[in-house]
């Protein structure tokens, strides 16, 4: 099952969700602003990304949205403490949407192309 963690308020996130829709893909949607990802969910979604951009250092930095106003409060931070503040702040410094295809595949964004393998 896919799952599309985000908020309805975010545009990439509704892109997604209509991406899926029109060709019949379901999927499950989780509002991060109700439920953040549990630990084990952000482990197995930065370990599909670090598999495609090769560590788990860049598979982080992919995660993290550089655009928040938030992240000044994480640039500074090494790979490990990074990682441990962007799983305490999904909301405000997580990229959207992310988009998990069981254990195995995730993408940060709109990837159409990926998502396009995952039929």
């Amino acid at each position: 099952m896919i799952q599309i963690f985000g908020t309805l308020k975010n545009f990439d996130v509704k892109t997604a969700q209509r991406w899926f829709q029109e060709r019949r893909i379901p999927f499950q949607f989780v509002d991060l602003k109700e439920k953040e990802m549990s630990r084990g969910e952000f482990d197995s979604v930065v370990d599909a990304i670090a598999r495609q951009v090769g560590s788990r250092a860049d598979a982080i930095e992919e995660l993290t949205d550089k655009k928040s106003k938030d992240y000044a409060s994480i640039s500074y931070l090494d790979d490990g403490d990074k990682a441990d503040k962007l799983f305490e702040n999904q909301l405000k410094l997580m990229k959207q949407p992310v988009c998990r295809n069981g254990k195995q595949a995730a993408t940060v964004g709109l990837a159409q192309k990926i998502w396009e393998s995952w039929k």
